[in-house]
């Protein structure tokens, strides 16, 4: 029985599916189905069920799935245990924003994979929120303020952001003085998100409304200039618009409170060595100051 079987098995189990699993191993659906084969054989029973959708685990499958990722992740960790320090490999898997993610978090994970060449890193740009275990990452980057999981969290730096509108906005609508107010306004936004404003000591919760969506922040800045609604953005994609006066600053009485930058893992006592290296150089990057747009 080899390591990479079970390694496949366990991807091809939280996957749904030997596509889906192929692209997270980066190699060809035949090499995952061979694979698959092959552990079977060994063990003498079936693991998965084919469909036309994907792939569903027996009964089996699911009480061997535990064992074979418990395997895995020792396997994993006695190879860190072993290696030289500082080095690391194998394959790692970071979910970031793409809001700030190319250009703030990339250079520190690309410096990191410059300073471990036998490290396979892979980075997936979204604003969405992964989940982490069923789309296979190792980690992810998360800018804002964190809701409640069972995600282990690590902060690694502060930034902030304001309450914007256009002025074309303003003049028509106004412009609103407190959260009561606020929430009368439209905004533009991500989802169906809360949103947060300071009153002093304390933390105001806001349930604004608004037509229009989006999935990047950068979009939202877009919107906000074309005067749709109010739009609450971290102030390093709007610090020019503000000079220019193209965006002015809402409700400064009740700010935004600054955004976390957190290292999300999944649950366990100990974060594998890769984890911790990136959250080292991240906090070297970001600890100390605010992210900007520098």
């Amino acid at each position: 029985m080899d390591i990479e079987e079970l390694r496949t098995f366990v991807e091809v189990a939280d996957a749904g599916g030997v596509t889906a699993a192929a692209l997270r191993l980066g190699v060809s659906k035949s090499i995952v189905s061979r694979r698959l084969a092959r552990l079977e054989a060994d063990l003498g029973i079936q693991l998965l069920a084919r469909t036309t959708r994907g792939a569903a685990l027996t009964e089996a499958g699911i009480t061997f799935r535990d064992h074979a990722a418990k395997v895995c992740g020792e396997i994993d960790i006695a190879r860190e245990t072993i290696l030289p320090a500082g080095a690391l490999r194998g394959r790692f898997r970071i979910a970031a924003p793409l809001t700030f993610g190319p250009t703030h978090f990339a250079s520190v994970i690309a410096e990191l994979a410059l300073r471990n060449p036998e490290l396979q890193v892979q980075t997936c740009y979204s604003d969405r929120f992964v989940d982490l275990i069923a789309d296979g990452f190792d980690c992810a980057i998360r800018v804002g303020h964190l809701s409640d999981s069972s995600m282990m969290a690590r902060l690694v730096g502060w930034t902030t952001a304001k309450y914007v509108a256009a002025p074309g906005y303003i003049e028509k609508h106004g412009s609103p003085q407190t959260p009561e107010e606020f929430v009368t306004h439209q905004v533009v936004m991500q989802g169906t998100e809360s949103w947060l404003a300071k009153d002093g000591d304390k933390v105001v919760l806001m349930k604004p409304q608004g037509r229009y969506k989006a999935d990047n922040a950068v979009a939202l800045v877009a919107a906000a200039l074309a005067g749709i609604g109010l739009a609450g953005l971290p102030e390093a994609l709007i610090t020019e618009h503000l000079a220019s006066g193209a965006l002015v600053e809402v409700m400064p009485r009740y700010p935004l409170p600054e955004l976390g930058i957190y290292v999300i893992r999944p649950p366990g006592q100990h974060p594998a060595r890769k984890i911790r290296a990136l959250t080292e150089m991240l906090i070297e990057c970001f600890g100390e100051s605010a992210l900007n747009t520098q």
